[in-house]
């Protein structure tokens, strides 16, 4: 007599279980990743910002005055010409201050 073996496997349903699960995770987690993406290039513009800032500041010490816009930083080499760490928005010098022009 030839008895058949009894393989463990799983079945369809615990198949189906896992995927569940998985994809609920998967629902979790993306929104908080999508929102951590743009905290991040927040800070990241603040930061340029505050640079600029600095720059601005040093541009003031060995010119005597501050630069009318950030392209005469650029041409004066103290900005490289392809920053752009603001995704984009365009920056302002306005009296010594940098900001953020909103569009």
């Amino acid at each position: 007599m030839h008895l058949l073996k009894q393989e463990k496997a799983f079945t369809l349903i615990e198949m189906l279980i896992v995927l569940f699960i998985i994809t609920v995770l998967i629902l979790i987690a993306i929104p908080n990743v999508t929102k951590h993406f743009s905290t991040v290039d927040d800070k990241g513009c603040k930061a340029y910002v505050s640079m600029v800032q600095g720059q601005v500041e040093a541009y003031r010490i060995d010119e005597k005055s501050y630069p009318a816009t950030i392209d005469v930083l650029r041409d004066a080499k103290y900005l490289k010409k392809d920053d752009n760490a603001c995704s984009g928005k365009k920056i302002q010098i306005i009296d010594g201050a940098v900001s953020i022009i909103d569009e």
